[in-house]
């Protein structure tokens, strides 16, 4: 692996950990054995690894939104899709519990993430559409309007969902927040489909949803 690979996932293994406001540099190079100097010959300082990890995770979220254009889509698309993200928002976690302050800390980062913002409610919106097609459609007909609207919704629920556990659980350790209960976040998601899905689906997404119940802070 080259170096600036290693350093790239030592850093990522550190902010996802610690914070990123909690980890320098130095601590990226003493976490490689290798000189600040070393490092500082790779990336000129920790913005420009925050960048390089973002594109990184830019690239996966794209790759997971690919959108199949010969087939209608179902219950199970969708599920496949909404577990990728959440994999993805898992492994990249620090960035959402951080997001505000990365994006006023880096204009180039803000720039791209507006863009990256405005892709992924496109493909959002794509496999909403998707899942209209076809006599046996998952949901009913939505008109241009409502679908940008459920998309933005979708979209603030998956990347806000880890601002929520962090907020919720506020005062205590981050061990408190774990894989499962990020995942949680797919039971919101899907309760938007449920008041305009087609009759045949509503057994199944009753089902879907248990999966993946969402358990209220009170109730934790």
């Amino acid at each position: 692996m080259k170096t600036k690979d290693k350093i790239i996932l030592a850093s990522l293994d550190l902010f996802n950990d610690r914070g990123e406001r909690n980890v320098t540099t130095n601590h990226i190079a003493a976490e490689l054995n290798m000189s600040p100097g070393n490092l500082y010959y790779h990336f000129r300082n920790k913005s420009d690894i925050i960048y390089e990890i973002f594109v990184q995770y830019e690239l996966l979220v794209d790759h997971y939104l690919q959108i199949p254009e010969d087939q209608p889509l179902t219950l199970n698309h969708l599920v496949g899709y909404l577990e990728a993200v959440f994999e993805g928002l898992w492994a990249y976690r620090f960035f959402h519990r951080d997001l505000e302050f990365l994006l006023s800390s880096d204009e180039r980062l803000r720039k791209d993430y507006r863009a990256f913002t405005f892709r992924c409610l496109n493909a959002i919106k794509k496999i909403l559409q998707g899942l209209q097609k076809g006599l046996d459609g998952v949901l009913v007909e939505l008109d241009d309007e409502h679908l940008e609207s459920m998309s933005l919704n979708v979209w603030l629920a998956v990347t806000n969902w880890m601002a929520y556990l962090k907020t919720a659980h506020a005062g205590e350790d981050d061990g408190a927040i774990d894989k499962d209960m990020l995942k949680q976040g797919i039971y919101q998601v899907l309760s938007f489909t449920v008041p305009y899905l087609t009759e045949n689906y509503l057994k199944e997404i009753r089902t879907l949803q248990d999966k993946y119940r969402f358990q209220p802070l009170s109730e934790a």
